[in-house]
């Protein structure tokens, strides 16, 4: 027998294990939750699967997944308890849904590369979304209709640039992209420049500086993108790189017995320099 078929069912004491959190005699905690409540939770618990994946500790990643996948099946529970749908419905959903989206595996479609399967998702997808809503007319429709608005703004703009590029719109050289992020840098420091210093900035010129920093993020962000790298990801190193160093130089300057505030600018840079030399 294939071991994954005969682990199939496993699902069910999970979700058997929720209805009676959530049942008559249950945890009072589990049965006063709702949808609104367990938002933040199902955010934390996503990051955590991320936080797992990172750590790359299969036990980890284990448990966090279980974490996720408890958030999943309890929002199919109140779904249930709605009579909307159950967690059966959703897994039927999931897999009628990936089938279709597969025609080269599960039909006829001649796709040979990842690029051509991610062009025919989008077409899928945007087919997809006129039968779910034919009242909307085909000129109200986007491409970026399906990119949650909620989910942080790196990641948004992320999958909305990646989107795009899958029907052309995009760069065609590393080199044009980084262009762009250096006319971007430009116009930052031009808007920056504008005379009257910080206390007698008005609105608009705050404005035209949050405009223009959000503009340079972006860019920075299709650069990511067209390297293939997860900004997310690669920004997160660099959190960890700053946190290990200037961790180094704050206890560095400790033992000397000496507080931050005391110690120079320059003393602070050969202690940064020395972190980096220790591979920190």
């Amino acid at each position: 027998m294939d071991g994954r078929r005969g682990r199939h069912a496993d699902i069910d004491k999970l979700i058997a294990l929720v209805a009676r959190l959530r049942g008559e005699g249950g945890c009072p905690w589990d049965r006063e939750q709702t949808r609104e409540t367990l938002k933040p939770m199902l955010v934390e618990e996503a990051f955590e699967v991320l936080d797992a994946l990172d750590s790359d500790d299969p036990a980890d990643l284990k448990e966090e997944l279980g974490d996720l996948l408890f958030q999943v099946v309890f929002h199919a529970e109140i779904a249930r308890e709605k009579g909307e749908f159950d967690m059966g419905d959703v897994i039927d959903r999931s897999h009628e849904k990936m089938t279709r989206r597969h025609p080269h595996i599960f039909g006829d479609a001649d796709l040979k590369t990842s690029g051509d399967v991610l062009k025919n998702w989008e077409d899928i997808k945007a087919a997809e979304k006129g039968v779910a809503s034919p009242s909307r007319p085909e000129s109200e429709r986007s491409l970026l209709d399906g990119v949650p608005k909620k989910i942080p703004a790196l990641y948004r703009a992320y999958q909305m640039t990646a989107k795009a590029s899958r029907v052309g719109f995009d760069w065609s050289r590393l080199e044009d992209v980084l262009d762009k992020l250096r006319e971007e840098s430009a116009e930052l420091l031009d808007a920056a420049r504008d005379p009257g210093g910080d206390p007698g900035r008005d609105d608009a010129a705050r404005a035209r500086i949050a405009d223009e920093m959000g503009d340079l993020l972006f860019v920075a962000v299709n650069v990511a993108r067209f390297l293939g790298v997860d900004p997310e990801t690669a920004l997160e190193r660099s959190n960890g790189k700053f946190e290990r160093r200037f961790r180094h130089v704050e206890t560095s300057v400790k033992r000397q017995g000496r507080e931050l505030k005391d110690a120079s600018m320059a003393e602070m840079d050969a202690l940064w320099d020395d972190a980096k030399s220790r591979g920190l």
